[in-house]
């Protein structure tokens, strides 16, 4: 689905649900970004590499997930 029909459905459904959606779409995001990163770190891949692939500073990852 393109990102024009998208926004369309998106925009005749009710806002509230629309919303909804949105946040759950975050957080899937958010999870699918801590498991991808979690295997490239036990893959060996640096920080740096991590930043690269997901096209953020090094330290920004390395501060959200190096935990």
């Amino acid at each position: 689905m393109e990102a024009e029909e998208l926004s369309g459905r998106i925009s005749e459904t009710d806002p509230a649900v629309a919303l909804r959606a949105v946040g759950a779409l975050h957080r899937l995001a958010e999870q699918v970004e801590t498991a991808a990163v979690a295997h490239a770190r036990d893959r060996g891949w640096s920080w740096e590499q991590i930043g690269d692939a997901l096209g953020v500073a090094r330290q920004s990852v390395h501060t959200k997930h190096g935990k």
